[in-house]
Formats: structure tokens, sequence, C-alpha cells
């Protein structure tokens, strides 16, 4: 979706995590109600992949070395949210994800945030969550099939 004539309220920006155990599988963290990523808020001053970067290490203890990004790929989705802090108002939300690959075949996850995750197994096409992930993860499918890995 393209977000040049919308400026969003707010921005939250963060990773999606593959890893090959030895098929290829992605993170994903829940929510009581819902699958998520490991994303948050960007704060004044950080660039997006700061963001994502610190948003992936506050939430699940994945550090910056222990992750390579792709340096090519960005997906930007804008969306409605309406949020108890905004006193339900409409805002405009852009979700910015970048994508990584987990270098170490092990490590242990440290949540802070979330009550559990889980790695699926990337078999597209995924039916997760139709507002960001399914998108996101389309957007995954046509990057790779470009041959752009």
């Amino acid at each position: 979706m393209m977000t040049d004539q919308i400026k969003a309220d707010i921005k939250a920006c963060g990773v999606l995590v593959f890893r090959e155990n030895p098929d290829l599988q992605f993170l994903l963290m829940q929510h009581a109600d819902r699958w998520d990523l490991p994303k948050g808020r960007l704060d004044d001053g950080e660039t997006e992949y700061e963001a994502a970067l610190r948003e992936l290490h506050e939430e699940t203890g994945i550090r910056d070395k222990d992750i390579e990004l792709d340096p090519h790929f960005r997906f930007s989705l804008m969306y409605t949210v309406r949020l108890k802090k905004y006193d339900g108002e409409p805002k405009q939300k852009e979700l910015v994800v970048f994508l990584g690959k987990l270098q170490k075949k092990k490590l242990k996850l440290k949540l802070t945030e979330h009550i559990g995750y889980e790695w699926m197994n990337w078999d597209p096409p995924h039916q997760i969550q139709a507002q960001c992930i399914d998108p996101l993860l389309h957007a995954v499918e046509t990057y790779w099939a470009q041959g752009k890995d």
C-alpha cells in the first residue's frame, strides 16, 4: 500500500524473523487474542532500522548480532487504528517491517510483552491475520519469487 499521500499519526517498526530448523520457519508472537510480530513504536530520533532492532531485542531477547537483515526488503502498510489513549479517535498507523534471518540454530527467546510465541512453518499462502500479517507474508513470498533473497 502506498503511504506517500497519507501522513501517519503513529509509526511502528518490526522484524519478520526467519530461521531454518531444518525447515524454513518464521516467528510470531502470541497475544491473548491474536498473533503479531515483534514490533513497536518508533521513538524520536530513531531510524526505522534502529526501532525495529530495539523492539526485536526488547520483546524477544534477539540481539542485532543474532540476526541478519535483508538490506533490500522493506514492507510498509498504512491502516486506521482506534486506541484508548486517543479516546477511540481514528488514527493512521504505518507499519514498517524488515526481513531478518536468525544467525543461530538455537536461541532461547526471552519474552517481555507476549504470552507466548510460535515458529510457524513457511508454507504459503498463509491465513493468520488479514490486516497486517497476511499482506506481509504475501509480500515476502512475492519478493522471494522474484529472486530477491
